[in-house]
This record gives structure tokens, sequence and C-alpha cells, in this order.
């Protein structure tokens, strides 16, 4: 099937939605109850801190629980009706704007409720015994709810408009966790910077909104779909690389990746959050929801690909080089995100691949953050992995979860990451010409750099000698590495099961491809390629085996000092140093920024300000001296009349005669 056709064909498929009734006539309730939740806790202050983290739990536990009754009220309709939409008010009536905020209930949008309630319910419940002792858990519980909720209004909107209004919501929430522990002046600067540069990718989004409605008059996901056909090339290419901009700012992506490490910054429940089922997630769906107007681009669709192989490849090598156990995870998401970019960018050859990953990430990603954060509870919070060493028998349940991750993350035949990642890499070598060398190489590296830095992770933390006994912590104290509660625990577990077989559920017999077709086409598998496809899982395997082995040779069989060596060759150097994109934002945006601001602020004072004041003076001091005038003596303002009519006769004189 020919670009033009597979389009015509997932527009006419987008033109058929039905109205919501049954079950999901509530379906407004996915999102009311953890807003609720959000509200009550921060409304009702103090006086909730006994139960604020159960209320929390409870909405959101709720919402994962309606979502999953909905889910299967949709699997049991036709695959042509499962696309359905729900008026709840009318939301912006201006003249030729008709926004109502509604919602799309359709496959897409339920796989991800299902994945944002219900990581979001175990990430919730992990945080009771990790935010135990802080003093405002109760708060920290209304900006998850808070979280949720506005990720639920994205996934769920039925209009770009209504989208924009979760992920400007996401942008907010995000922007209040990540300063949860604002008293460091390290989370209130990540935390400023998060937003800041979402706000670039924000910018690009809303300008590709007004392009839709200047041109479509609408904003409405089923009429811009049905009618995306009338746009010119030139347009549908502006949209598509604006829809682009904004998914690079919410999912970390090249130029925009460098907020992403720094959310670290925040408590691990909400790098759990951010990186593994939420908010990084959402430029995925972007591009993957607007999937009629990229098949109408395939420029557009080009540009997104060539971001997700480079930002993939970024993420990688700056992972190998980092020693702080988040941070090398948040490399690991921004490399793993690429890979989702850049199977949507794929088109119809990806589209499903792209989600199918995002949902394996979803369980493996967020249960090795979890296992990074039952290790700093146990660890005295330390992050260093050159200070750890051994855990494995201290930490036995936070060691097994953290290591089956690993093994879904590089792909270890029959777990999550292999059946999704895998075949990522398969579609990506199937593009014919250029496209598939590229393309397909750059995945294939990707998969053995992850496998590298992924090993070096899990050795230097779990296995090896115990570096951590002659040390103490940053406060002064020993280490005394232990498992954590249950409460900790048991989310861990069930995602390290998800970990497992979720990747198998998916793949085996087309299960998710088939239910997302109603939403995002049917899979176009590629016939030809620069690669037969029996040649690239073979090729995938020795290279994460190459990788695996690289990273064994180099810290698995010979001591690894505390202190990382700071001679080091200029590769190593640059990707410590987050390959300068933090040195090149500031050389390019924010020093001329400063710049600007500080002349702007010159011309305000002395040009501006200095208009103002002088007219100001100049009346002033002129009134003064007028003032000297007002003598109060009646012989004085006689004087002035005669001398203000010898003035006068003399001046009609003058001209009379002239």
């Amino acid at each position: 099937m020919t670009n033009l056709a597979a389009a015509q064909a997932t527009l006419a498929e987008a033109a058929q939605v039905g109205a919501a009734g049954g079950v999901a006539r509530f379906a407004w309730l996915l999102i009311a109850l953890p807003a609720l939740g959000a509200a009550v806790l921060l409304i009702g202050g103090k006086r909730t801190n006994a139960w604020g983290h159960l209320l929390g739990c409870a909405t959101v536990v709720l919402s994962f629980l309606y979502g999953t009754l909905l889910f299967f009220d949709t699997t049991d309709l036709d695959p042509q009706r499962r696309v359905r939409e729900l008026d709840v008010f009318s939301w912006i009536p201006v003249n030729a704007l008709q926004v109502d905020f509604g919602l799309r209930l359709d496959p897409l949008s339920l796989t991800f409720v299902l994945l944002v309630t219900g990581v979001g319910a175990l990430i919730h419940i992990y945080s009771v015994g990790y935010m135990s002792h802080d003093a405002d858990r109760r708060k920290f519980f209304a900006y998850l709810n808070l979280f949720v909720a506005a990720m639920l209004v994205l996934v769920l909107g039925n209009s770009f408009v209504t989208l924009y209004f979760g992920w400007e919501g996401v942008g907010v929430a995000s922007y209040l966790l990540i300063a949860f522990w604002q008293h460091r002046p390290a989370a209130a600067t990540a935390a400023k910077k998060a937003f800041l540069m979402n706000r670039v990718g924000d910018v690009g989004l809303a300008i590709a909104i007004f392009l839709l409605f200047r041109d479509l008059g609408t904003t409405q996901y089923t009429e811009v779909f049905a009618r995306a056909g009338e746009l010119s090339s030139g347009t549908l290419l502006a949209i598509t690389l604006l829809l682009l901009l904004g998914a690079c700012g919410k999912s970390g992506q090249f130029p925009l990746q460098a907020w992403l490490p720094d959310a670290m910054e925040g408590p691990t429940p909400v790098s759990a959050l951010i990186h593994a089922a939420t908010m990084v997630t959402a430029g995925v769906y972007l591009v993957a929801r607007s999937n009629p107007i990229y098949d109408l681009s395939p420029d557009g669709r080009l540009v997104v690909t060539v971001i997700g192989a480079l930002t993939l490849l970024i993420g990688c090598v700056i992972g190998c080089a980092y020693d702080d156990i988040k941070k090398v995870l948040a490399y690991s998401t921004v490399s793993q995100i690429g890979y989702m970019i850049l199977a949507v960018g794929l088109g119809p050859a990806g589209y499903a691949l792209g989600i199918m990953h995002l949902l394996t990430h979803g369980f493996f990603k967020a249960g090795l953050f979890l296992g990074a954060g039952s290790v700093m509870h146990g660890m005295n919070d330390e992050t260093d992995i050159r200070r750890f060493g051994g855990l494995f028998r201290y930490m036995p349940v936070t060691a097994v979860t953290f290591i089956i991750g690993y093994l879904a993350i590089i792909g270890f035949p029959g777990l999550s990451g292999y059946f999704s990642k895998d075949a990522i890499i398969e579609a990506a070598f199937g593009q014919e010409g250029w496209r598939g060398w590229v393309f397909g190489g750059a995945a294939l590296l990707g998969a053995g750099l992850t496998a590298f830095y992924m090993t070096r992770l899990v050795l230097l933390t779990f296995f090896g000698e115990k570096r951590w006994e002659k040390l103490t912590s940053a406060d002064g104290r020993a280490y005394h590495p232990h498992e954590s509660p249950s409460v900790m625990t048991v989310p861990m577990i069930v995602l390290a099961i998800g970990s497992v077989g979720a990747g198998a559920f998916f793949a085996l017999g087309d299960n998710l491809v088939t239910w997302l077709e109603p939403s995002l086409g049917a899979l176009e598998a590629s016939e030809h390629g620069v690669l037969p496809h029996a040649l690239v899982p073979v090729l995938t395997i020795l290279l994460v085996a190459a990788g695996v082995a690289a990273a064994w040779l180099l810290v698995g069989r010979k001591p690894v000092p505390v202190t990382r060596p700071v001679r080091v060759a200029l590769p190593v150097r640059a990707a410590r140093a987050d390959l300068y994109a933090n040195a090149i934002n500031e050389a390019l945006f924010a020093r001329p920024g400063a710049w600007l601001a500080r002349a702007l602020v010159f011309v305000d004072n002395k040009g501006v300000d200095g208009l103002v004041n002088g007219t100001a003076a100049l009346l002033g001091g002129g009134s003064g001296r007028m003032r000297r005038l007002q003598t109060g003596f009646v012989r004085s303002y006689a004087l002035s009349m005669l001398g203000g009519s010898v003035l006068v006769v003399a001046a009609l004189l003058v001209v009379r005669f002239a």
C-alpha cells in the first residue's frame, strides 16, 4: 500500500467516530478522581497529613480499576466501533473557535490510561515507604495526583487544545515535583531548567495548533484528521516539524534533552513517574496520535526519524561515562525514548512498534528507577555507584528485580525489551537505501552501548568488592545496606513481572498491533531492506553480548577506584560533559539572552525612564519657577497686567503698520 493510500485509509477510519455510552459515559472519572485527590490534599493542608498518602494512592488505584473496566468494555466492541468520543462540556465557545472539553476513548488513549494509572499506582504505593520520613509527604502525594490527572487529560483529550491543556498541566506538575526539595539549590535550578526548556517545545506545539485552526478552522482530532489532505505540502511540513519540537521538549530529545538528567534532583519516585510512564512518553504519544498528518508528510517523518536516531546515540554515549546511578538511568531514558521516536518516524512501519516499546519501557524503566531508589534508601541516599559494590547479599529483592529490568532493557531473549526494541531495530533495517543503513546501524549500535553501560551499572552496584565498607556518606554516617520494606519491594516485584512477560504478551499473535489498528492503522512490515530479516536478531544479540563482555572486562574482573580517574581521553571527557549540550545551550541561548536582557534594561533605564523622568523634571522645574510669580501682592499683579497690556498693544501696532 502506498503512503497516499495508507493515509486515505487512516483518514477514513478517523472519520468513523461514535458517541460514548454505557460504562464509557463516566470516563471523566478517570481524570476527576486524581484531580479531586490533589484538591483535597492541597486545600485540606496539614489536617490531611495523617491519611493524605492513603487518599493519594486510592484515587489512582480507583482510576486504574475504572480504566481496566473501560478497556474490557472496548474490547467487546467490533474494531471499527472502538473509537468513541464523550462530550463533557462546552469549553471555549468563541465565534469560530468552538472547543468542547471532550474525551477520545480509543485503543491508543486507553492503552496510555492503563500505563499511566497502573504504573502510577505502583509508584504511589512505593512512595508511601520512600517518603515516610518526609514532613511534607501529604503535599508530595498531592503533586503526584495532579501530575497523573494532567497526564490523563493529555492522552484522553479529543482535540489538540485539550491535549495542550494537559500538556501544560504536566509541565507545571513536573516543576513542582522536581523542585519538591527546593531547599536544595540543585533541585530548584533543575526544576527551572526543565520548565524553561519545555516552554521552548510548547511554543512549537502552540504554533502548530494555530496553523491547524487557521487552515482548517478546527482543532478536533476527528475533523483535523479527516481534512488533513486539504493542507498544502508546506503547511503539512511546518506542522509536523512544530509538533516534533513540542515532542522534543517533553520527551527530552535532541536538542532539548539537557533538562531531563537534571530532573533527577527530585525524589526518586518522581524520576520513575516522569521517566517511565508519563511525561517523557507524551512526545511519542503526540507523534503517534498525529499519524494521519505525518502520513501525508514523508519529509516530516524523515526528520522525526533522524532526531530519534541521533538522540538514542547521544543518550547511550553519555550513559557510558556517568557514575551517578540515577543519571545513568536518566540518559538511558533519553536513549530509549529515542528508539520510540525513531520507530514512530518510520510511519506505518513503526507506529505500533514505538508504542509497544513505550509500554515495555514503562515496566522495566519504572522498576529500574524504583530499584535505584531502594539502593539509595539502604545506602544513606548515596548515588555514586563507585561507592557501592557487593550489595546483592544485603538487598536480594532489590538486586533480583533490578537485574530483571536490566536484562529487559538490554534485550535479553525472551524478556520484554527483546520483543519491542529488537522489532524497532529490524524495522529500521527494513528501510530501503541509505535510510536502512543509517537508522538500522544507529539502532544496532545503541543496543550494544546500552548493554555496556547497563552491565557496568549492575556490576558496580551489586557485585564485586564492598567498596562502601571503609567509607562514610556525605553526612559522616557509616553505610549499613539493608533491604527496603515490603511497601517498596512489592511494586518492584510487580514491575519485574511485567518486565519479563509484557513483551511476549504484546508481540505474540500481534496482540498489541491488532488492538491499536483503529487508532494507528495497520502495521506495514517491510518486505525489502538492506539486511535479511533473519540476520538482524543475530547481529543484535552478538552486539549486546559484546557490550556485556566489554563491561565485564573493564569493571567486572578488576578493582574499581572509588574516585573516578581525572585524566581520561577526550571522548570520555566529552561524554562526562553531556557532549557539551549545556555549554552549547549557554553559548547560543543563555548568554545572548542575558546580554539582550541587560541591553533592554539599559534602554529602559536610560531611554524610556530617562524620557519619562526628564519630562517630569521639566514640568516640575517649570512649575516651580512659575510659582515664584505668585507673590500675593496686588501691586505686582497690576504691574504684570499693565506690562501684558503694553505688549499686546505694541504687537497690534506692529501688525497694523508693518
